[in-house]
C-alpha cells in the first residue's frame, strides 16, 4: 500500500501523504493562498473545520472546502489565487 498519493494543483502535478486533507495538501506544495480577496489579498485555510469557507477550492471541477476533503491519487485541484 503506498504512502503517497499524485494530484495535480493548478496544473501541476504533486506528491502528498495519503489520508491528508486537501488544504494541508496545498499547504505542503507551496499554495498558502487559495484565493484573492476584494483588495487582492491572498486568502487560505484558517479554521480547518469547515467553518470560514477560506479554503475553498476546485476539486474536480467541484467547489469543495479543502480542510474537508481528503486528498486521492489523480485528483485535479484548482485554486482561485
Amino acid at each position: 500500500m503506498s504512502t503517497d498519493v499524485r494530484l495535480r494543483v493548478d496544473g501541476v502535478e504533486v506528491v502528498v501523504p495519503a489520508g491528508c486533507s486537501v488544504a494541508a495538501a496545498l499547504r505542503l506544495a507551496g499554495h498558502v493562498s487559495t484565493r484573492r480577496a476584494l483588495d487582492g489579498g491572498g486568502r487560505g485555510a484558517c479554521c480547518g473545520m469547515g467553518v470560514c469557507f477560506e479554503c475553498r477550492v476546485r476539486i474536480n471541477g467541484v467547489e469543495r472546502l479543502g480542510c474537508l476533503a481528503r486528498v486521492a491519487d489523480g485528483m485535479e485541484i484548482v485554486c482561485d489565487a
